[in-house]
């Protein structure tokens, strides 16, 4: 029987890293991506030999679109034994005053709802594999950030979530937890002048920026930690302590 991993977000650098961490686990893979058919297809093209997958492009942030995900990946590899909610918006840093309604929707549609929704619509599987649950919020959901009131929110959002959730679905056997990352390379900070990246490296006590490694190795741990949940894991260098 396959252990099936749904894994969001798996164009982006965290995701596709996590994925690929996963598949050399042995997971068959559902991998979530949005419009970057390019950079899924180069994941899937660097698994190893033998891995089950499949490729799905997603809004999930619509119902329809996420139901019928789901469908596939039913006929194809089976149940979900493994959710990484790995897909996330991050909007310019911009005042709070700045913002209006259409980026409040974009943030929370994208970044919680479809969250909340993806989960939901899995705790059939979850209960039956007795399952688990990771959720990527950020640093910046545990003490926010000045300038990106809305990331923050929404990812301290998914931190009440992430325990609620974890305190409802233990008695079912299936864990929830999540993971609050620090700053990670990716193409998300791509934008990012250098100096100020320098600046958050010499402020962070490890003195280096983390990767994509830095967090699969996270959803590794959790994935297997049959004695964990509810627990927000930060993967920061020490920044948040």
């Amino acid at each position: 029987m396959n252990r099936v991993a749904l894994v969001t977000g798996a164009s982006g650098g965290i995701g596709s890293a996590i994925a690929a961490s996963l598949a050399e686990k042995g997971y068959a893979l559902c991998l979530q991506y949005r419009s970057d058919w390019e950079s899924v297809e180069r994941l899937a093209a660097s698994l190893p030999a033998g891995t089950q997958y499949m490729t799905y492009a997603c809004d999930l942030t619509d119902d329809e679109a996420t139901r019928s995900m789901l469908t596939a990946m039913h006929q194809r590899l089976g149940k979900a034994v493994l959710v990484v909610h790995a897909a996330g918006i991050a909007p310019k840093q911009m005042l709070f005053s700045d913002t209006d309604d259409r980026m409040m929707r974009d943030v929370f549609e994208t970044d919680v709802y479809a969250v909340l929704r993806l989960t939901r619509l899995l705790l059939e599987d979850l209960r039956s594999t007795g399952g688990a649950v990771i959720v990527l919020s950020s640093m910046w959901g545990r003490v926010g950030a000045s300038c990106e009131v809305l990331y923050s929110a929404a990812k301290a959002a998914l931190i009440g979530f992430t325990k609620a959730l974890a305190k409802e679905l233990a008695p079912s056997g299936v864990r929830v937890n999540c993971i609050a990352p620090g700053w990670i390379d990716t193409k998300m900070n791509a934008h990012i002048d250098a100096a100020s990246v320098e600046a958050f490296r010499e402020e962070t006590p490890l003195e280096r920026l983390g990767t994509p490694k830095d967090i699969a190795d996270a959803v590794n741990y959790l994935a297997e930690a049959s004695f964990v949940t509810g627990q927000v894991l930060s993967v920061d260098g020490g920044i948040v302590i």
